[in-house]
C-alpha cells in the first residue's frame, strides 16, 4: 500500500521512518498546515535517526500547542422554571390555605413542610449541574404561597452555598399563590421589577375572578440587559376552549410589555418562562406571544419556543388522562439565536426528569410524582417537571 501526499508525491516508503512520516502527514493535515513548506526543509537537511525523530517531536508539539490556542472557550449560563406544586407554609394566612394547614384537609404539618422543601431543593440544586457546576443561574417558580416559603427553600442545605436571592409580589390569586423569580447575584444583577396584573374582567363579570400577576424583572446578566417575564396563566377550570380567553388575556399582558421593550430596543434579550396553562401550539402561545419552533426562520420581533418540538413529539412536563402537555415553557426573543456576537446565545432545552421524580409504579406509572395523593402525603416533589435552558457566552482571551 502506498500513502501519497498529493503536494509533494512523496511515497512514504521513500522515509527510513516510515511511522513517524504518517504521524507527520495526520499531524499536519489535522491542523490545516502546509506540510509542503515543511517537506521542504526536511528533505534538504540531512538528518541521522535520532535528529530526525526530534525534529518530528518538535513539529508536533508546536502544531499541536497551536492547535489548542484556536479552541474556544465558553461561559456557561442556565435559566429554569419550576411549579412548585403548593408550597404554603404551615401558618394560617388571609389567603385561602385552609387545606395546607397542620389540621386542614391535607394535614400539612411542620414535618410535610420541611419534607416538601428538601425535595424541591434536591431537584433544583441537580438542574444543569452537568452542564456547569454553578447549576440554575435563575430560575422562576410557580404556585408559592408568599415569600417566606421561598427563603426558606433557598436556606436548605443544598442551595445555601449559591446565595441565591428572591424577586417577589403578592398576587391577588383567589387561593394566594404567587410566582417569584430566585437568581444567583454572581450571573444577574436586578435592577428593576413589578408585577403586572391580569384584568379578568368582562362585561357579563365586572369584577371577574383574580388570577396570578405577571412578574416582570430587568437587570444585567453578566454585564448584559436582559427583560424576565414570570407567568403562571390562568388554569383550565372549566374546560380548555371555555377558560382560553383568560389565558389569551395573561398572554397580551407579556405582548403588550414586550412590543414596549423592543420598540425601543429591537435587539432586546427577552425571556417569557413560567407554567402557561397552554402547549406550545396554542393561540395564546404561537400567535399572541408570537413564539415558534422554527428556529431556522425566526424574524425580528418572534420569540424561539423550543418546546415547540418536543411537544409535537409527545413529550411534556405534566400529564393528565394518559396525555402529556407541556405548559412549563421558556421562550426567548429572536437576538439569543445568533452565535456569533459577544453576548449569552442559546444552546440547548431539556426537561429535567429524573427516575426519582417520577411515579415507578401503578397506573400512573411515569407521571411525576406529585406531593399528594388526593389527600395522603405521597412524598413526592411536584406535578410538573422543571424545564430549563443552556446559554454560552465566548471568553474573549
Amino acid at each position: 500500500m502506498q500513502l501519497l501526499f498529493h503536494l509533494g508525491k512523496i511515497e512514504y516508503e521513500n522515509y527510513e521512518n516510515q511511522y513517524l512520516y504518517v504521524i507527520l502527514v495526520a499531524s499536519s493535515q489535522k491542523h490545516n498546515l502546509c506540510i509542503s513548506k515543511f517537506i521542504t526543509i526536511f528533505e534538504a537537511i540531512k538528518f541521522n535517526n535520532e535528529m530526525r525523530n526530534i525534529f518530528i517531536l518538535c513539529f508536533l508539539l508546536i502544531t499541536t500547542a497551536g492547535f489548542s490556542q484556536t479552541k474556544k472557550s465558553y461561559k456557561i449560563g442556565i435559566i429554569g422554571f419550576y411549579n412548585l406544586e403548593n408550597l404554603f407554609d404551615t401558618i394560617d394566612g388571609p389567603n385561602n390555605d385552609a387545606e395546607f394547614l397542620p389540621n386542614g384537609a391535607n394535614h400539612y404539618t411542620g414535618e410535610v413542610y420541611i419534607d416538601k422543601l428538601g425535595k424541591l431543593s434536591d431537584v433544583l440544586s441537580q438542574i444543569g449541574t452537568d452542564a456547569s457546576p454553578d447549576g440554575l443561574s435563575l430560575f422562576g417558580v410557580a404556585e408559592v404561597e408568599n415569600k417566606n416559603v421561598l427563603v426558606d427553600l433557598i436556606a436548605t442545605e443544598k442551595l445555601k452555598d449559591r446565595h441565591y436571592e428572591i424577586v417577589h409580589y403578592d398576587s391577588p390569586d383567589e387561593r394566594g399563590i404567587d410566582v417569584a423569580l430566585i437568581y444567583n447575584p454572581k450571573y444577574l444583577t436586578v435592577t428593576a421589577s413589578e408585577n403586572l396584573f391580569v384584568d379578568l374582567s368582562t362585561p357579563k363579570e365586572p369584577v371577574g375572578h383574580k388570577t396570578r400577576d405577571v412578574l416582570f424583572v430587568t437587570g444585567k446578566y453578566d454585564g448584559e440587559p436582559i427583560y424576565i417575564f414570570v407567568n403562571h396563566w390562568p388554569s383550565r377550570r372549566g374546560g380548555e376552549e371555555a377558560s382560553a380567553p383568560g389565558r389569551k388575556k395573561a398572554a397580551k399582558v407579556c405582548r403588550d410589555k414586550m412590543n414596549e421593550i423592543q420598540r425601543k430596543d429591537p435587539n432586546a434579550k427577552i425571556v417569557v418562562m413560567g407554567d402557561l396553562n397552554d402547549d406550545p401550539t396554542n393561540e395564546s402561545v404561537a400567535k399572541i406571544i408570537g413564539a415558534t419552533g422554527d428556529i431556522e426562520n425566526l424574524r425580528k420581533g418572534q420569540m424561539y419556543n423550543p418546546w415547540t418540538e418536543l411537544f409535537e413529539k409527545g413529550i411534556g412536563t405534566l400529564a393528565y388522562n394518559d396525555a402529556w402537555s407541556l405548559f412549563d415553557q421558556i421562550i426567548i426573543s429572536e437576538p439569543f439565536i445568533s452565535k456569533k456576537q459577544k453576548g449569552f446565545f442559546y444552546r440547548e432545552a431539556d426537561i429535567f426528569n429524573k427516575p426519582f421524580m417520577s411515579q415507578q409504579s401503578g397506573r400512573y406509572k411515569g407521571y411525576p410524582k406529585r406531593t399528594y395523593d388526593f389527600s395522603n402525603y405521597a412524598g413526592g416533589y411536584s406535578d410538573h417537571f422543571p424545564t430549563y435552558i443552556i446559554l454560552y457566552k465566548e471568553i474573549v482571551k
